[in-house]
């Protein structure tokens, strides 16, 4: 029996033994940051509560606090509430457990085989451990992305919606949440939620601040996430996209970034036409892969600790090709190699610099996989697949 098939008995209950290892190694890796003293995006996280509470900017520098700046709405103030009134080593340690259980949790609740879990845990445990190692708060946004689909499937839109718009008030990709629209049965009831939550979530951090501060903040997040677009465009690390990948790699200079993301926007709604298909399992979750690897491939935004989303897409993607032929296991190692493991320790320096973050490599397996469902989810014929089921 292999590591896929085999679970782990923790106080009764069975869980995968990817998870499970998963868990643990990204303990450690947070518990190595924080022996470094390294957890500035924690300090910024803690910030939002405290700056939100004293009602000072949130988007300003701090720079006797933490280096960088805040780019998450006032809403993420009560997220982060619980953390930020506890020592800060304390915190940060829950902070990265809290990520680690939900997002297995999330791939739990998909309702998979126990292999298929454990393909999805392994194929993204680089990327969630790059992730821990930065303090993110990206593998609980994943999940609600994953919770959102979840819930819409078992006719409980009212608490998907909530899912959705605390994604966008955080950190506005939980926007793409919206799509899952598309599989609601109670339409009218998932749109009544949804305008319910967003003003729940809008006006909720007034309890700790103030309406015209709350008012102020969503002003001066506007500017915030503005500006930073602007700098992403400029960075090295930052903007790690399909179309970085494609004009630098393939010297596509032709391209222009509006229209290529207008062609984007137009291939992720084509398959909304196929209502059809709406009930099929491995179409539904095809959807669910393809704007989770979406979301950071088109983002400027992309960067090596947001790739866990797309890469917990990824693992998605490959465990329901019915199919797994040379040409899905070619993508899905390209998809390891160069954009889970390529920017971290096993890539010499010299290699990351002169070629993976220049020229965008990072993107381009992603970019590759969600093309490869544009088709599918535009072309074939989804079947019930019973050996995706626990």
């Amino acid at each position: 029996m292999t590591i896929l098939h085999k679970e782990f008995n923790l106080f009764g209950k069975k869980i995968p033994i990817a998870a499970f290892l998963l868990f643990l190694v990204s303990i450690i890796a947070v518990l190595i940051k924080m022996g470094q003293g390294t957890f500035n995006n924690y300090l910024i996280f803690k910030g939002v509560f405290w700056h939100t509470l004293a009602q000072t900017n949130l988007f300003t520098e701090y720079p006797k606090q933490y280096f960088d700046t805040n780019h998450y709405g006032p809403f993420f103030s009560l997220i982060i509430a619980p953390f930020a009134i506890l020592p800060d080593y304390i915190a940060c340690l829950l902070w990265g457990m809290l990520n680690a259980f939900i997002l297995y949790y999330a791939i739990n609740k998909l309702k998979l085989s126990t292999v298929n879990q454990n393909i999805i845990i392994l194929i993204c445990a680089s990327d969630m451990i790059t992730s821990m190692q930065n303090n993110q708060f990206n593998p609980l946004l994943c999940s609600w992305i994953i919770f959102s689909y979840i819930l819409v499937i078992n006719k409980k839109d009212f608490w998907a919606t909530l899912f959705i718009v605390a994604g966008m008030f955080v950190k506005i990709y939980g926007v793409v949440g919206l799509v899952f629209f598309l599989f609601s049965d109670k339409k009218l009831v998932f749109i009544g939620s949804f305008i319910f939550w967003f003003i729940v979530c809008l006006t909720l951090p007034m309890i700790i601040s103030s309406p015209s501060f709350v008012i102020q903040c969503y002003y001066d997040w506007y500017l915030s996430l503005s500006a930073k677009n602007v700098q992403n465009h400029e960075s090295f690390l930052q903007g790690m996209t399909a179309f970085k990948g494609l004009q630098n790699t393939f010297s596509m200079t032709f391209l222009n970034e509006t229209y290529f993301l207008i062609a984007a926007g137009i291939l992720s709604i084509l398959p909304s036409r196929r209502v059809s298909q709406f009930k099929e399992k491995s179409f539904q979750l095809s959807y669910l892969s393809f704007v989770m690897i979406a979301l950071v491939i088109f983002s400027s935004s992309a960067e090596s600790a947001t790739y866990i989303i797309a890469m917990t897409g990824v693992g998605i993607w490959y465990v329901i090709q019915e199919k797994k032929t040379i040409g899905i296991n070619l993508l899905l190692i390209l998809a390891i190699i160069f954009t889970s493991l390529s920017t971290t320790d096993l890539f010499p320096m010299t290699v990351k610099l002169n070629y993976i973050w220049p020229y965008g490599l990072k993107a381009l397996p992603c970019f590759a996989i969600w093309l490869l469902l544009a088709y599918q989810l535009n072309f074939k014929i989804f079947t019930n697949n019973h050996s995706l089921n626990a």
